[in-house]
């Protein structure tokens, strides 16, 4: 039997273990860490579970197929319910607007509240939708960096609607151009922070990050978003995948410009092929010091990072959606000072997700646990401490403010944190949430390929390299990793 080894056990790295088992390899996943999962893991502060990482569960159907490969009943395993409302919006005029996944029902909740235009909405997102459906097998399915992928139909079709991908225009001049209405042209700026670039920069292509929340929907895991990890990581060991923990890979051990297996310790593990969960940056960095690095792919911009406080709050307010995302005109330079903005943080959100004990007995009865997000630079050198300081005040008060409430008053326990604290945890190269940003028109051909074209037998997944950051594309990646290995 042949076999594999997975350096990292993150979402991608624990799909890849799966798919190379259900096509015959048998499987070694290394993990520095002592537990599985990467930057989706969970902490408990007392009463109160956390998860950490990820809060938002979308298109679940890709976790249901790793179950499915194995001929088992994924709703035995992992359970999920979609959500009426996908985010409960506030601005600092007192505008409040709910998003609907029900497509009619968040155009008419946009009409009702803004007085926008259905036609105008329903146009955009038509648009958006096409955007998605012309470029998905390509861009989402298959490796870009494989000559193949370029002689299909679906290439074709591409170019000869390249006119209406938009990439000529960032995502605020086509928000701004064919919505107008500022509250509205705000909330889709938002979904550029889904793979942490700016709407000021990202390309208009990028509109169909809306299509692909507004068509598929939100979840609610009910075990918390951990079960995703915890539920993949048992199927794994149902299927005989090794795991070894607190197993630090130091090298990546080359012949002839073959992969042949890794050094852990002193130790020498053999296998046919070697697949990098890690961030693409350490991977050559740490783990492929003497052969060729690609610079240029490298040294291409981060993309943004998070400042996360988890709160243990000892008052339940049922008035609030799960999530909750708030505006405000003045949040640019209320923090540009303290932040010193980049552009990939020009409009930055707040983003609150809250969990109570009705939902998944996350806190203590009649209280809830607050993840309470604000979009920020990567790390290089900030003062952090300084920086949460001053943040954690104007937050409160926004949140006062906003919601009407004393939230101060009602935190109990607490946790920060930084985008250096995501470095050291996750090995994220500058705390960066998705790898590199998606700024410019070319981004999705300069991200690192699943592949490595120097050294045989090695392969990479995750959210630093195609094509993607967030769970969505880090399973992807590892459909494509086992793919191509499949098909060599």
């Amino acid at each position: 039997m042949k076999k594999a080894i997975i350096i990292g056990s993150g979402v991608a790295g624990i799909a890849s273990a799966l798919r190379l088992k259900s096509i015959g390899y048998d499987v070694v996943v290394f993990e520095n860490n002592n537990y599985p999962g990467g930057k989706l893991s969970s902490f408990n502060l007392g009463d109160y579970r956390f998860d950490a990482g990820p809060s938002l569960l979308t298109m679940p159907h890709f976790i249901d197929e790793l179950f499915q490969l194995f001929d088992e009943d994924p709703s035995k395993n992992f359970t999920y319910k979609k959500k009426e409302i996908s985010c409960k919006y506030f601005w600092d005029d007192g505008v409040i607007l709910n998003a609907y996944s029900e497509k009619d029902r968040f155009i008419n909740e946009i009409n009702n509240v803004l007085k926008v235009d259905k036609k105008v909405v329903s146009t955009y997102l038509k648009r958006a939708k096409k955007k998605y459906d012309l470029t998905k097998s390509i861009f989402l399915e298959k490796s870009l960096h494989k000559f193949k992928t370029y002689l299909s139909l679906d290439l074709l079709r591409g170019i000869f609607n390249l006119f209406s991908f938009q990439i000529n225009k960032t995502l605020n001049e086509v928000n701004s151009e064919e919505l107008s209405e500022p509250h509205l042209v705000q909330l889709f700026n938002r979904f550029a922070t889904y793979n942490g670039s700016s709407p000021f920069k990202t390309p208009g292509m990028m509109t169909l990050i809306q299509h692909l929340e507004q068509e598929y929907g939100t979840y609610v895991s009910k075990k918390g978003m951990i079960n995703i990890v915890n539920s993949l990581y048992k199927l794994g060991l149902r299927q005989n995948i090794e795991f070894k923990f607190n197993h630090l890979v130091s090298e990546i051990i080359l012949e002839n410009k073959k992969a042949v297996g890794v050094r852990v310790n002193d130790q020498i593990f053999k296998s046919d092929v070697v697949i990098s969960n890690m961030d693409i940056v350490p991977t050559y960095k740490s783990l492929l010091k003497t052969s060729f690095h690609p610079e240029k792919i490298l040294q291409q911009e981060r993309s943004s990072s998070a400042l996360i406080f988890y709160w243990g709050i000892n008052k339940s307010f049922k008035n609030l959606e799960l999530h909750n995302i708030l505006f405000s005109k003045n949040y640019k330079e209320e923090f540009e000072s303290i932040f010193k903005y980049s552009s990939i943080c020009k409009d930055p959100t707040v983003y609150i997700n809250i969990t109570s004990k009705d939902v998944i007995s996350d806190a203590p009865k009649g209280c809830e646990n607050w993840f309470v997000m604000i979009n920020s630079p990567n790390n290089s050198g900030q003062d952090w401490d300084a920086i949460v300081k001053t943040v954690r005040s104007n937050i409160i008060k926004k949140i006062n403010k906003v919601l009407d409430v004393d939230i101060e008053k009602q935190i109990e326990c607490e946790k920060i944190y930084t985008p250096l604290t995501i470095e050291n945890n996750t090995q994220s190269f500058l705390g960066s949430l998705y790898g590199s940003s998606s700024n410019n028109k070319m981004s999705a051909f300069l991200r690192h390929p699943n592949f490595s074209n120097d050294i045989e037998n090695l392969y990479f997944c995750g959210g630093s390299v195609h094509p993607g950051g967030g769970i969505p594309l880090c399973l992807l990646s590892a459909k494509i990793v086992s793919e191509i290995i499949k098909n060599k």
